[in-house]
């Protein structure tokens, strides 16, 4: 566990992380030019100091040849402007005394002389800020070395991952994931387990979208989260090997494979990566409920086997028309060992009265199977269109063994024990189609669409006594649930620009039909839940070009997020002999109204505030049952209000030391609707700070971490401030082709969770985390051609379906 001098050693660091150290003082100015006086973009201007050619700073140029260099304090300098294919040149002495100066119009002069071979080494920034979307590039975080794409997601700008795995963006949860503009088939725990076999060396980038247009699908609360893995780029072949080792409290592995072979008519493409060993997570949970306490305290060992692979080829028939296909495989077995010790005492008394000593030994093997078919046409006149048929199955096998043993308060007499077995088949398939059509419309773009989704759901739910070993069903206890659902959708979305000002809107149209029923001995007058319902989803926005460097834009969307579609079963599993989970078939979806206003500068920093409004909000709640047992259900039982004040800026301080932090300070509000829910509000604030270095010799070194200040999870926990700090070092050989990346993770092991909550008459403190403390290596292998065009991207129809298994 950590102290309060932890925290403030983390915080002393993140602090410094996130500061930018020179102090305005002057600036100097100019324009670059070629021969013909037209702009050159991205040349680099490094500033020296006459008297000993010392570096002091560098910039480079925007698509306007512009360039800025601020904070210069007074003294003689000159500047070195380069650019590739032009002559480097070297200005005449700058005497900077208290005032600005302006180069003027500097004019490069094409190079003559011919080359065997360029090599261009171009590195994107960390983070870039479009006018839709946030992009976090990965490849220049050293400390996501042997990470998950899951691990990766924290250091995303304006996200947070909670103590249950949940993420957050600005200050709401209900993030619908995508890989590569796919939204992922799974949710909970599946999505989490499959984010974590996806290895850092294959994601290129992440895309945080906050405010989908109708284009997308209403599904998420807080907007899209699109994992962008690597593509290659020309024609011919190459890909990448990978392999990694992170060492906690036990060791784990990874490895992938990647490929990309192109020519003029095709493009065939493939990824395998897997995940193997074991992890550590604990969980304390000290409950008070009728004058009683339950202090339990359980230890969870996971074995996890995960493998992915993902295969695609398309075919250029012509220069309008595409076909492709795509297959996706995820298979996963986790084997899951829990140890709880409970003991049970009487308020005001010292010693226990009884002590549970209960086990959960589960197996559970996974396996998501998709297809995607899809033609796309798209010609120079502004006519496209784009037609996706997804079919997918999602099957979870899953046994579980519970032994409870109740002992007297200083255990030493067994006074009864029962021990149950459970088998819990899953089965899921999800059938989608669509078709988007974009054309030119009274001088912007009009974009229609259409989709339909079919979604059957199987779950069965086998409970068995087991008595002198052998396994006898329960009838009274077993059941089986089935849910289908249908989609249909219609949106329209129109994008015109007026000089400096960019106008989007548009609607989106969700008829959604379900139909889930209970098939079991027991009564529990829930047993059939039909819903018909309609909803409309307007968007849009307006951006408006200040000037060359400043920009702001003010964007409205609504959002749903529809609950799991285990969530609605109402049968009960339990957890222990005290505890157990049941869905709630009553389950409303809950929405939310979405507006912001942002602020972008110079291309780098971001400043936005937003405010969101959350009806119906459903959380997980922990309830009383009779004296001594608890369960856990989904229920509406809020409004949540949010306001969000979000800043990023990724800058170089020099060319050997860049910076980049992200900022997210918001307050949530909880208005309960539910009697027994507590009302309550929370400030927020959510840092990332990280430094890399440059170093001699080829070295790079990464220093980072992240701070959560106190928070509420889920509507229901009052969590204490939490955080990581973590080092990085990596080396590349063989012209760049092997890279060899060391990390350290979590240092002063600050990122266990502590936090309270209350609902009805049962309150309950709690605290958990994971072997987070870590040593991680990881080496990359790039092979084959460095430029092959890269493989083309696609949305398939299976959207946020996916999403809710």
């Amino acid at each position: 566990m950590y102290g309060k001098s932890n925290k403030f050693i983390l915080i002393i660091v993140l602090v410094f992380l996130s500061m930018n150290i020179s102090k305005a003082q002057n600036t100097i100015k100019g324009i670059v030019l070629d021969e013909q006086s037209k702009p050159v973009d991205a040349a680099t201007i490094s500033l020296i100091r006459s008297s000993n050619k010392e570096f002091i700073t560098g910039v480079i140029t925007n698509n306007k040849g512009e360039f800025n260099i601020e904070n210069i304090k007074d003294g003689t300098y000159q500047g070195i402007i380069s650019s590739l294919g032009f002559t480097d040149y070297t200005t005449a002495l700058i005497t900077i005394q208290g005032e600005d100066v302006d180069l003027g119009r500097i004019s490069l002069v094409i190079k003559t002389e011919s080359l065997d071979e360029v090599t261009v080494v171009a590195e994107k920034p960390i983070v870039q800020v479009m006018a839709d979307k946030t992009v976090f590039n990965v490849q220049n975080t050293l400390s996501a070395s042997g990470t998950s794409g899951y691990e990766l997601l924290r250091k995303a700008p304006g996200v947070i991952v909670d103590n249950n795995d949940n993420l957050i963006v600005e200050g709401k949860t209900g993030v619908l994931i995508y890989i590569d503009d796919k939204p992922s088939v799974l949710r909970g725990e599946d999505l989490t387990n499959y984010l974590k076999t996806i290895q850092s060396s294959n994601v290129e980038a992440i895309e945080i979208i906050t405010q989908p247009s109708s284009k997308y699908e209403a599904e998420g609360n807080a907007g899209i989260i699109n994992i962008k893995l690597k593509r290659d780029k020309t024609l011919g072949t190459n890909g990448s090997l990978s392999a990694g080792i992170t060492y906690g409290d036990f060791a784990r592995y990874t490895s992938s494979v990647s490929f990309n072979t192109r020519n003029k008519k095709s493009n065939f493409f493939g990824t395998y990566s897997n995940r193997f060993g074991k992890s550590f997570s604990f969980i304390d949970l000290f409950r008070t409920q009728n004058n009683t306490i339950f202090d339990a305290k359980s230890e969870t060992v996971n074995d996890n086997n995960s493998n992915n692979l993902k295969l695609g080829y398309d075919y250029f028939a012509n220069k309008k028309s595409t076909f492709g296909i795509i297959l996706t495989g995820n298979f996963n077995n986790v084997i899951s060992d829990t140890d709880s010790r409970t003991p049970i005492i009487r308020q005001g008394n010292s010693n226990p009265e009884q002590v549970l000593i209960a086990g959960s030994d589960s197996d559970t093997q996974t396996s998501n199977l998709y297809a995607n078919a899809n033609y796309r046409y798209s010609d120079t006149l502004g006519y496209s269109m784009n037609i996706d048929l997804d079919y997918g199955q999602y099957n979870n096998d899953r046994t579980n063994l519970q032994p409870n043993q109740y002992f007297n308060g200083d255990e030493t007499e067994l006074q009864s024990e029962t021990t149950n077995f459970f088998s819990t088949p899953i089965d899921i398939t999800i059938f989608t189609s669509k078709a988007d059509y974009e054309q030119n419309f009274l001088k912007g773009k009009l974009g229609l669409g259409i989709k339909y989704s079919n979604i059957d759901t199987e779950n069965g739910f086998d409970f068995f006594d087991r008595i002198s070993g052998q396994d006898i069903i329960n009838l009274d206890q077993s059941n089986d649930f089935t849910y289908d659902e249908e989609i249909y959708a219609a949106y329209f979305n129109y994008n015109r620009k007026f000089k400096k000002i960019n106008l989007q809107f548009g609607l989106r149209v969700e008829q959604t039909k379900s139909d889930g029923q209970l098939f079991s001995r027991q009564d529990t007058g829930d047993d059939r839940v039909k819903r018909d319902y309609t909803d409309f989803f307007p968007s849009g926005g307006i951006t408006y070009q200040m000037n060359q460097k400043n920009s702001i834009a003010l964007t409205y969307s609504r959002r749903i997020q529809r609950p799991n579609y285990q969530n609605l079963n109402p049968f009960e599993f339990k957890l222990n002999e005290l505890s157990f989970r049941k869905g709630n078939p009553f389950l409303q979806p809950q929405y939310t109204d979405n507006i912001k206003l942002s602020h972008t500068h110079n291309y780098r920093l971001t400043t936005a505030i937003s405010y969101s409004f959350v009806g119906d909000y459903f959380a997980q709640v922990t309830e009383a049952q009779d004296e001594d047992q608890n369960f856990i259900i989904t229920r509406n039982v809020a409004d949540q209000k949010i306001i969000n004040l979000s800043i990023s800026y990724p800058t170089k301080i020099n060319n050997w030391w860049s910076v980049y932090y992200s900022l997210n300070a918001y307050r949530s509000i909880f208005e309960a609707t539910n009697q027994d829910f507590v009302s309550v509000s929370q400030n927020t604030l959510s840092l990332y700070g990280q430094n890399t270095f440059s170093l001699p010799k080829g070295y790079k070194m990464e220093i980072s971490g992240w701070f959560n200040s106190p928070s509420i999870w889920g509507g229901t926990y009052q969590i204490k401030s939490l955080g990581s700090l973590n080092l990085a070092f990596q080396k590349r050989f063989f012209s760049d082709k092997l890279t060899a990346r060391l990390a350290f993770n979590d240092i002063l092991y600050t990122s266990p969770w502590h936090g309270d909550t209350r609902f009805g008459d049962l309150s309950i403190r709690g605290n958990g985390g994971w072997d987070s403390r870590q040593v991680r290596f990881n080496l990359t292998y790039n092979f084959g051609s460095k430029e092959v065009k890269k493989s083309r991207k696609r949305k398939t129809g299976i959207e946020d379906e996916k999403n809710r298994i």
